[in-house]
């Protein structure tokens, strides 16, 4: 199984994206799941995470008020709004699901917040 990102791309500083994630190969409505993003010469860091039913939201507090995730259980997809970017959201950007108690991950949707 692996997960699909889209929706990454080149945005000026205080525009917006939004990002997908999708799979063909199972139903992600059972599991929670999550975005993280990665920098150049920076750790992977979790920026947001929801829960199964889309009930339970939680964000890093650098994306607090201005990213949104969702999920759309018909169409098996996973989202991030990301509103007010800045340069330092630059990073690619992974979604990620605990799948039967294994980590699967996309391959990537790359951010860049530049003018």
């Amino acid at each position: 199984v692996q997960l699909v990102e889209s929706g990454g791309g080149l945005v000026q500083p205080g525009g917006s994206l939004r990002l997908s994630c999708t799979t063909s190969r199972v139903n992600l409505r059972a599991y929670a799941m999550s975005w993280y993003r990665q920098a150049p010469g920076r750790k992977r860091e979790l920026v947001a995470s929801i829960s199964s039913s889309g009930g339970t939201k939680n964000y890093a507090d650098s994306v607090k008020g201005r990213f949104a995730i969702s999920r759309d259980n018909a169409e098996n997809t996973l989202y991030l709004q990301m509103n007010s970017l800045k340069p330092e959201d630059t990073a690619m950007y992974y979604c990620k699901a605990i799948i039967d108690l294994l980590e699967v991950w996309g391959q990537g949707t790359l951010v860049t917040v530049s003018s």
